[in-house]
């Protein structure tokens, strides 16, 4: 099986350094007063995510190897990760040639054009997409990326989980959404480096690491839910399904109306504008209907707020006349 190792993230630490936002790890109220809560804002990261942590060690490895070719890079992506590409793209000087199902928010897409992606909507689920950014590849030697499927961006990813780590001393558990498992592969990998739990959570309509840990190996799955945008991968990695092996991951699921909640919740009480996938972190705590995860007495938690790449307009709700 494919794994990933802490020396992976120490070293896509080390190439993206000063090429990436250092993650602001602030403390939230109290878990109703049982709990320490922190939140890592990786929204405000560039490009609004945690995504170009591995875009830019995928990219920067490739130029130190010399792999990075003329006809420039391509992804396909349900917003974030290729938006992410394009900006690293940009500023390594190439092309990237993004591809996302036509079903990507507007605001996404939008954003993709202002950073000189060349833009291919393809079919209404990201497999659709990546099957013709693979094609693309092929026909026009363009590097393929991936917006999560790849050692060096898992390993990207895991270098949040150091940084959380060093300011947060004593911290037992990262909580994380998972799609396909990039995020997840690398803080995992970093986390059990540092003997901290990690928390998997996934929507309960779009559970691809659960059916894989439930099947022995990545199947695949159906996608429909609310944080499919960005946490819709019909199937889970290698690499996260080894990285979920042992007692140091918990992997739960959350409903849908959780995930709004929290989200909603963000808004109202912090004024953090997230995404779906960002809310569905925190709805592992918050969810009263899903299997949920119940912090300990005295326990000292971290959940990541992955990305904010949304239209806030459904945030405030209409003033009634």
């Amino acid at each position: 099986m494919h794994t990933l190792a802490y020396a992976d993230v120490t070293s896509a630490a080390d190439r993206i350094a000063g090429h990436v936002r250092p993650v602001t790890v602030t403390p939230a109220d109290p878990g109703a007063g049982t709990y320490e809560l922190h939140f890592a804002l990786e929204l405000m990261q560039h490009t609004g995510s945690f995504k170009v942590r591995g875009a830019q060690n995928f990219l920067l490895a490739h130029r130190e190897r010399g792999t990075l070719p003329a006809a420039g890079v391509t992804i396909a992506s349900g917003g974030n990760a290729g938006l992410a590409c394009a900006w690293a793209a940009r500023r390594a000087g190439v092309t990237a040639t993004v591809f996302l199902p036509a079903t990507a928010p507007r605001v996404k897409v939008d954003k993709l054009r202002d950073l000189d992606a060349d833009v291919r909507l393809v079919g209404s689920e990201y497999a659709e997409a990546l099957a013709a950014c693979e094609a693309f590849a092929a026909e026009t030697g363009a590097l393929a990326s991936h917006a999560y499927d790849h050692p060096l961006i898992a390993a990207g990813a895991g270098t949040l989980l150091d940084e959380i780590h060093r300011q947060v001393p004593g911290l037992d558990t990262v909580v994380v959404a998972v799609g396909g498992g990039g995020l997840f592969a690398g803080v995992a990998t970093a986390a059990r480096h540092h003997n901290i739990r990690t928390v998997a959570v996934e929507p309960e309509n779009c559970r691809a690491l659960d059916a894989a840990l439930r099947a022995g190996h990545p199947v695949d799955v159906s996608v429909e839910s609310v944080a499919g945008d960005a946490l819709g991968a019909r199937r889970a990695t290698a690499l996260a399904v080894s990285a979920a092996q042992g007692d140091a991951v918990r992997t739960v699921l959350v409903t849908d109306a959780a995930v709004v909640r929290a989200r909603r919740a963000l808004w109202d009480d912090r004024r953090l504008a997230v995404e779906h996938a960002a809310a569905t972190a925190l709805a592992a705590l918050t969810d009263p209907d899903g299997t949920g995860y119940r912090p300990s007495p005295g326990e000292r938690i971290c959940v990541v707020l992955c990305g904010a790449n949304t239209d806030p307009a459904d945030l405030t709700p209409p003033r009634l006349p």
